[in-house]
């Protein structure tokens, strides 16, 4: 392309020479004359586009349009745990929580007692009538929160009663049934041959490289994943979930073009006609310069453009399609169909995920969805189902700021007028046809040169694609609709959002509406607004509450803990384990079929026994003292963090921590982290327990545990003062007390573990 250029220039003279020796002259400004009068002078710069100066006679040409862009590679920080189950899983005093025993309580705070001479922290939790548990808090992760439905709250079982055995006995007899329906689901799609595409062909990586963005790990990896899946040779089943705004589409869009490459046709399926118009147009834009097309089936369409669509699907001409449910009609048929994308499936009625069912018997299948998947979700479906989940935001996106506001005329002309002094566009929903008219002229009079046009469920479709058009256009500054707005709308260039009446709306509604702003790399607003002495219900105060509180990017998957979690299990699950999850709580199912999968699985035999947890009961004085941490949330999260240490790296990292946050470690905390330490030990060694007796502690080993010989005698001789062995069912370790203070006792213990083969 640039030889094409200067040679129109009359500078094909210089091409002779070397490419590499050419850009380094091309760095220093290098002059090239080829005639006289005729001058070219390239010098790097950072310009989006060319652009044309007639009176001096100047063109200039930015890179990428002359020769394929490059991306600067950026370094994406990679964290072990992200944090989206421990930061927010934390308990406040008053919240409801389940042990797995015990059953569903109250947690009243952190007691510290004395018992037997020794000091501890303990959590208090109350049961029904005046039933009370004192835990350990280094049990705490044996906890956790209770997590149900948006409003509902469960029965608090009673100690030592049956309730809860039986509660527990149905959920699992429940789980067992989904257990069987998943795995047999996977081992038919095991068995059923399908089309093994090809490698990535070169135009794959021309295409991928014309992504303006930097990808994400996450991107990365599950792009990785779905062409993983692509080139095997049994139909492709895997699901994809993402926050709004992370990148699902670029993922389709490429397996998409591997698809095509390969001489099969795509059908992207949506479910609304909105979304469907706006994929269309990504495709094409993305597509644009590839010999591929791509056509739209929708209502938007007329009945004669349709027509010629569903023909050209037929034949073959057209590669990708991208519409909603009418593409699920009979008279729609593919010639050679290879690739199936489904959006947000579960919006999809009965009727069309039964047509679903015969279309997807023999093509790859690839779904997205918005609705979060934890980890523990996706944990126990691990084996089950395909799953990639992106949870990493994009480069430059803010989290969006949320206020929850009475809704006053003043406050909200400034909010929008600030939005449309930067250049901005905004939505504001109002979830009433029969009186939205009247807003826009209420609206029209507090913002009297703004452009404002309504957008509703009701209009005729072709009124409402202008519409929308038309503000994707930025022909309008305000759009004012009801939630139509919700189904996956992209336009960058809104970043304010109001909403009235916004305690009328579900917690996940508010979610998905809110994730239509901050699409970009601007700060987004969102206005949660109620109405001026309005009483709302206790519900409604938490919802709004909540929203507020979950605005850091990626807070899809701390709502789901709320709300969305439950949801998203039951479109994934399906309807009837809704209860299930309800009476024992989300983090208690998702382990119990994590558990169910992985019996029925079946472990094989030389499988090594599965490690339990340690049992330390040491007369030590272990444990955070108020004086030291006087907030009782820090110490919650803090003794969660420190059950969860796994190495000596991880528990030092943590002592820095410590010192940073609270000052120099005091007796008990460096007690506490010692005896974490002792636990990583114990764990390792396949130690069973630990415990203080008269004059001596005796480490118990698993049964069938293997020692080497040589290791353990040398052990026994070099601490024959104070060890002495016992062999066996089980090995036991037998440590003579000895004068010193805990910390020392602590770190000989240690010694003694370090020092095991």
């Amino acid at each position: 392309e640039m030889q094409r250029i200067l040679r129109e220039m009359e500078l094909n003279a210089i091409f002779p020479a070397e490419r590499t020796g050419l850009l380094k002259k091309f760095e220093n400004g290098w002059r090239l004359n080829s005639s006289p009068g005729k001058n070219v002078r390239i010098i790097i710069g950072r310009l989006e586009n060319g652009f044309v100066l007639p009176a001096q006679r100047l063109v200039i040409l930015a890179d990428q349009e002359i020769m394929p862009a490059r991306r600067k590679k950026r370094k994406w920080t990679t964290a072990k745990d992200r944090g989206h189950l421990r930061e927010f899983q934390e308990i406040k005093i008053g919240d409801l929580i389940v042990h797995e025993q015990h059953g569903i309580g109250r947690y009243m705070g952190i007691r510290t007692m004395e018992v037997n001479e020794v000091t501890r922290d303990y959590l208090y939790i109350k049961y029904a009538g005046e039933d009370k548990l004192f835990l350990p808090v280094e049990q705490i992760d044996v906890l956790q929160r209770y997590i149900g439905g948006e409003g509902r709250q469960p029965r608090v079982s009673s100690l030592g009663g049956q309730e809860w055995a039986r509660v527990k006995s149905r959920v699992k007899a429940s789980v067992q049934d989904l257990a069987r329906e998943l795995l047999s689901l996977y081992a038919a799609r095991e068995a059923v041959r399908g089309y093994a595409f090809s490698a990535d062909h070169a135009w794959q990586h021309d295409f991928e490289e014309r992504f303006p963005y930097e990808e994400t790990p996450d991107q990365l990896r599950a792009i990785q994943e779905v062409k993983n899946d692509m080139e095997r040779n049994r139909p492709m089943d895997r699901l994809l979930c993402g926050d709004v705004g992370y990148g699902k589409t670029e993922v389709a869009l490429r397996a998409a073009f591997k698809a095509v490459l390969d001489g099969k046709q795509v059908a992207f399926l949506v479910p609304t006609t909105i979304l469907a118009q706006q994929h269309y147009e990504n495709f094409v834009e993305r597509f644009e310069g590839f010999p591929l097309q791509v056509e739209l089936l929708s209502r938007f369409r007329s009945a004669q453009e349709q027509k010629k669509v569903i023909r050209g699907l037929k034949a073959g001409v057209a590669d990708v399609v991208v519409g909603t449910h009418r593409l699920l009609s009979k008279d729609v048929s593919f010639k050679d169909l290879g690739l199936l994308i489904i959006d947000e499936e579960h919006r999809f009625g009965v009727r069309h995920k039964e047509r679903l069912k015969m279309l997807r018997q023999d093509v790859d299948v690839l779904s997205m969805t918005a609705t979060p998947i934890p980890r523990t979700l996706h944990m126990a479906l691990s084996g089950t189902r395909d799953l990639s989940v992106i949870d990493t935001p994009p480069e430059n996106r803010y989290p969006i700021q949320t206020y929850v506001v009475e809704y006053s005329p003043g406050l909200i002309r400034e909010a929008i007028q600030r939005e449309l002094n930067r250049g901005g566009q905004v939505y504001f929903i109002y979830n009433r046809i029969q009186t939205i008219e009247k807003w826009a002229n209420r609206l029209q009079e507090l913002l009297p040169g703004a452009n404002i046009v309504v957008a509703h469920g009701q209009m005729h479709e072709q009124k409402l694609a202008e519409v929308m058009h038309k503000f994707l256009r930025r022909e309008y500054d305000i759009l004012l609709s009801t939630t139509i707005v919700e189904a996956g709308l992209d336009i960058p260039n809104v970043n304010t959002m109001v909403i009235c009446d916004a305690d009328h709306f579900g917690l996940a509604q508010l979610y998905q509406l809110r994730g239509r702003v901050g699409r970009s790399n601007r700060l987004a607003y969102c206005y949660l607004t109620y109405r001026k002495d309005k009483v709302m219900t206790e519900d409604a105060v938490k919802r709004l509450q909540a929203i507020k509180e979950f605005t850091d990017l990626g807070s899809g998957f701390k709502i789901a803990l709320r709300d969305l979690e439950i949801r998203g299990a039951g479109n994934l699950l399906g309807p009837e384990q809704h209860g299930s999850m309800m009476a024992v709580g989300y983090e208690l199912y998702c382990r119990l079929l994590e558990q169910t999968i992985e019996s029925m699985k079946g472990q094989p035999k030389t499988a090594p026994p599965q490690k339990t947890d340690v049992k330390i009961d040491l007369k030590i004085n272990a444990y955070l003292p108020s004086s030291y941490i006087p907030n009782q949330q820090q110490k919650i999260e803090l003794y969660r963090r420190i059950a969860t240490l796994e190495n000596k790296e991880e528990l030092q990292d943590m002592v820095v921590e410590l010192k940073d946050r609270f000052g120099k470690l005091q007796s008990p905390v460096e007690n506490l982290l010692l005896v974490m330490r002792l636990r990583q030990l114990a764990r390792e060694k396949n130690v069973e327990s630990i415990e203080q007796q008269k004059g001596e502690t005796q480490l118990r080993f698993i049964q069938g545990n293997d020692f080497e010989s040589e290791n353990l005698w040398q052990l026994i001789n070099k601490h024959r003062r104070n060890l002495s062995v016992l062999a066996g069912k089980t090995v036991v370790f037998k440590i003579r007390n000895f004068r010193g203070t805990d910390k020392q006792y602590l770190k000989y213990l240690i010694q003694i573990l370090e020092e095991l083969i």
